[in-house]
């Protein structure tokens, strides 16, 4: 690519001080498997950042990190409760399904938000007196959304309470957790353990990182099997140090926060200055690091061959586009223009 897309944050660069600390990693011989000073300097990190003892265990991607957060919450006959567009549903390949053995239950919504009420429907359609349903025993959202938007830690508390009233878990997909805080001008902590979620599966790879995320258990008693889980999923590192070492870059000095303030800002700025041009119509809330427009389809090929970019997350004819930690004013606004001269010519 001769510069920067705006198909995916995963298109993105590794930051350097991500870099660096790997580097600094790569001085001798440690433990292997996680017993290391550096993966207990990265835990112990966790623990202050999310103002808990929580249990984490570090894993390459994000697709093992939700089955491995998902399978100590739930039996194979029961069930998760998430919205239609959630990553769990429609981007893993079926892979929480084939790998917990448990069915997804997809709820339509028009923001990729759960509620309370939408919560409460799906578990009450779940349980029945009898072995032909699968029962509902956990309850997924995304932050920041697969949509772009973002709850706030009353929309989560509300929801942790009705899914614990329930007798069912709440699971957090935060891959982009990062930018969800940021757009509410939070701390970590304040959109997560505060919030009463169970377990996360936190999201470093968007956010400047290599090949790193995390699963945090916020209950001890909910991460009994974690390591065996990871193991049996194969995202166990034998080299442990060096994921960890990017997590500890990460939640040091706020590079976590700086990272997820470039990306945010970048889409606003996308965001202002496509708003008003003649043909593009933004479909939802512009809350973290992404937007989704309608733009006519003759437009369509003529841009995606300058600037790559994703169409058809809820229709045929919608695009997102994403900013990331590296994207610059100079990648915007090249955008913008491309956008302002060929969308008006193809109506």
């Amino acid at each position: 690519m001769s510069h920067r897309g705006f198909a995916s944050d995963n298109y993105a660069g590794v930051h350097p001080d991500v870099l660096a600390a790997v580097a600094d990693a790569n001085v001798g011989h440690a433990s292997s498997y996680g017993y290391d000073d550096v993966t207990q300097a990265a835990v112990d990190r966790f623990r202050e950042v999310l103002g808990q003892p929580v249990e984490v265990y570090l894993v390459f991607n994000g697709t093992a990190a939700n089955v491995i957060g998902l399978d100590p919450l739930r039996r194979p006959w029961e069930s998760v409760i998430c919205t239609d567009v959630a990553h769990i549903n429609t981007d893993e390949c079926a892979a929480p399904e084939r790998h917990l053995g448990s069915k997804l239950f997809g709820v339509r919504t028009t923001d990729g938000k759960l509620t309370p009420d939408l919560v409460r429907t799906a578990h009450a359609e779940g349980i029945v007196a009898d072995e032909h349903r699968s029962r509902p025993r956990v309850v997924s959202i995304t932050q920041a959304t697969e949509l772009g938007t973002v709850y706030t830690p009353d929309e989560v508390r509300a929801i942790a309470d009705a899914t614990h009233e329930l007798g069912m878990y709440l699971h957090m997909d935060g891959a982009r957790i990062s930018n969800a805080a940021v757009a509410l001008g939070l701390e970590l902590r304040e959109v997560t353990t505060d919030c009463d979620v169970d377990v996360m599966s936190f999201g470093g790879t968007k956010n400047g990182l290599m090949a790193a995320e995390a699963v945090v258990f916020f209950h001890p008693d909910l991460a009994v099997d974690g390591k065996y889980i990871r193991k049996q999923q194969m995202q166990l590192a034998s080299k442990m140090r060096f994921i960890s070492a990017q997590f500890l870059a990460l939640l040091s000095d706020d590079l976590w926060r700086h990272n997820a303030t470039r990306a945010n800002a970048m889409a606003r700025r996308l965001a202002d200055g496509v708003r008003d041009v003649p043909g593009v119509r933004i479909v939802h809330p512009v809350q973290a690091n992404s937007i989704f427009a309608v733009i006519p389809e003759p437009a369509v090929g003529p841009l995606q061959e300058e600037f790559h970019f994703y169409r058809g997350f809820q229709t045929a004819t919608d695009c997102r586009w994403m900013c990331s930690w590296d994207t610059t004013v100079e990648d915007v606004d090249r955008f913008v223009a491309a956008i302002a001269k060929v969308v008006p010519q193809s109506m």
